[in-house]
């Protein structure tokens, strides 16, 4: 079985992150890298399907030159080889754009699973995905817990609200997006960061992929929330008091 995981490089949880000189995006001097927490369990569900199945893991992801560090980080848990999307923009591309290039670089590789990480850290948008899926035509699953794979399919558990689950058969090929935590992620051991300086990463520009790279989305600013306090005082009987601080909370903070 062929495997692909889309992964995705984003700042660190724990980096200063400030607005660059665009405003648009952030100043990436202070920022670290890593790989997207959903990513990562997506890629920790391939390596054990590939470990129970056999078959090889791809792992493709798009950025500039610095996502080759999150590749090699893959390739070091256990992935065989890797695509990477090159492009020059520090910002990332809208998911249309992402699903796109991803759609292209894959074309040649006729892949039985596709999958990828719910949402990504930094923007959260949840639809690369599933507009992968429609762009290769394939059958598609999202919030992903479990995969079960079957003669010729695969049979899935996904997370609804309120703990309900449902299961779902699903024909192969597929793309799957996968909910955090389904698994206990594993280190890279030392030998597989040593074999991981042999395994092949193809570089493919962007720009030479069939894809329309217009955004259908921009980011016009990036900023930092302003904090503010405000105190208000009420007044009257405890039972006034307590009155008015019910429809405060209920109609301007709208907790309750």
């Amino acid at each position: 079985m062929k495997i692909v995981v889309a992964v995705k490089q984003v700042p660190a949880r724990d980096s200063n992150f400030r607005p660059n000189g665009t405003g648009r995006w952030l100043d990436e001097s202070d920022l670290n890298f890593e790989i997207n927490e959903p990513d990562a369990y997506a890629l920790e569900g391939a390596l054990q399907l590939k470990e129970k199945l056999g078959g090889e893991v791809l792992v493709v992801s798009l950025g500039p030159e610095r996502v080759l560090q999150t590749i090699r980080d893959a390739l070091a848990k256990g992935a065989d080889r890797a695509i990477h999307i090159a492009t020059e923009e520090e910002a990332p591309s809208d998911s249309f754009i992402t699903a796109q290039l991803i759609a292209a670089a894959l074309k040649a590789e006729s892949p039985d699973l596709v999958l990828t990480g719910l949402q990504s850290d930094d923007l959260g948008y949840g639809q690369t995905g599933v507009i992968l899926a429609e762009l290769l035509g394939f059958s598609h699953a999202t919030i992903v817990m479990e995969v079960e794979p079957q003669d010729g399919a695969i049979r899935v558990k996904r997370e609804l609200e309120n703990g309900w689950f449902q299961h779902v058969v699903l024909t192969i090929p597929a793309v799957l997006t996968v909910q955090s935590g389904i698994k206990k992620l594993r280190y890279a051991t030392l030998m597989g960061i040593k074999k991981a300086k042999s395994k092949e990463v193809k570089t493919i520009p962007a720009s030479s992929l069939s894809a329309t790279l217009a955004p259908s989305m921009v980011i016009e600013r990036v900023y930092s929330p302003q904090r503010s306090k405000q105190t208000q005082m009420l007044s009257g009987s405890a039972q006034q008091v307590a009155q008015q601080l019910a429809e405060k909370l209920r109609f301007e903070a709208r907790v309750i």
